[in-house]
């Protein structure tokens, strides 16, 4: 039987032909912008994009990143790129703690309007961001937060909300509510169950959670384009502004270079955590 299973079928190089084919579909991309970025102007201007670089230089990755003046381009993505760490990590942490906190209510306190609560917080995963930008505008405006990486970090906590208390309400249901009346029964209040019975079951949730609003948090445009400062914007901004700056010379190596310099936080976490994001989306699948 073993064997059987493991015997090359033409049914079955047909899937891996095929599934090579799509995999190097997708990551040509990815080797264009490498390769690209490690390529002299020359080089891009006289060959293709397909060829690989004659003579590899770092020289545009320095650029990107610390914005060497040439006299073409003077501002690199550095400032900016610290600039969305310190809003996506706190953001990221807090938006989870309290969908945290949300999900362990609505699965095991339950209150009169409960289902109406989650229901508004599912709505709320559908809201379109345009919808929520002159509001919170208003907001931030009224209170003082304009154009700061606190306004942007509450932005970012406020719509997340929503996303992570979806998430660990649906993982929270599964966990036996016999545990949770069993610390009941021996005197343990709303905290000690979460922190004796809950946290410690979370570890999964908590890393679809990170990964998730990590994602959209490091990754957003709208968001940072409107409520961030000159001071405050995050790297997507500044990698847009930086493309589309009209020299008169189209830098692709740079571009490429910054491209994937605002891509590798997201993209280095996906590879390192990848695993227990599949592991937390599955271990709540399946209530019993």
């Amino acid at each position: 039987m073993g064997a059987d299973q493991n015997q090359l079928t033409p049914g079955r190089i047909f899937i891996y032909v095929l599934l090579t084919l799509v995999a190097l579909y997708y990551l040509a991309p990815l080797y264009v912008m490498l390769t690209t970025s490690f390529k002299s102007l020359e080089q891009i201007r006289t060959g293709t994009i397909l060829d690989l670089p004659l003579s590899p230089t770092t020289e545009a990755w320095t650029r990107a990143w610390s914005g060497a003046c040439t006299g073409v381009r003077c501002e690199g993505l550095a400032p900016y790129f610290w600039n969305s760490v310190s809003m996506t990590i706190p953001a990221v942490l807090i938006s989870s703690l309290i969908g945290s906190l949300n999900g362990y209510v609505l699965a095991h306190w339950r209150f009169r309007g409960s289902n109406v609560v989650f229901t508004a917080l599912m709505v709320g995963c559908f809201i379109p961001f345009q919808v929520v930008i002159l509001p919170m505008a208003r907001l931030l405006g009224m209170a003082g937060l304009a154009n700061t990486t606190t306004g942007l970090i509450i932005v970012h906590i406020i719509y997340g909300v929503a996303f992570t208390t979806l998430f660990f309400r649906n993982y929270y249901v599964t966990v036996p509510e016999e545990l949770v009346n069993a610390a009941r029964i021996d005197g343990a209040g709303f905290f000690t169950i979460y922190r004796r019975v809950i946290f410690p079951l979370s570890l999964p949730i908590f890393m679809v959670c990170f990964i998730w609003q990590f994602t959209q948090i490091w990754n957003d445009f709208l968001f940072g384009v409107v409520f961030g400062g000159a001071d405050a914007q995050p790297v997507t901004v500044a990698l847009n502004n930086l493309v589309n700056t009209s020299t008169g010379v189209t830098e692709y190596n740079v571009n490429m270079a910054a491209a994937i310099i605002a891509a590798l936080p997201t993209l280095g976490l996906y590879l390192v955590a990848g695993k227990y994001f599949v592991r937390g989306l599955t271990a709540g699948a399946v209530k019993g």
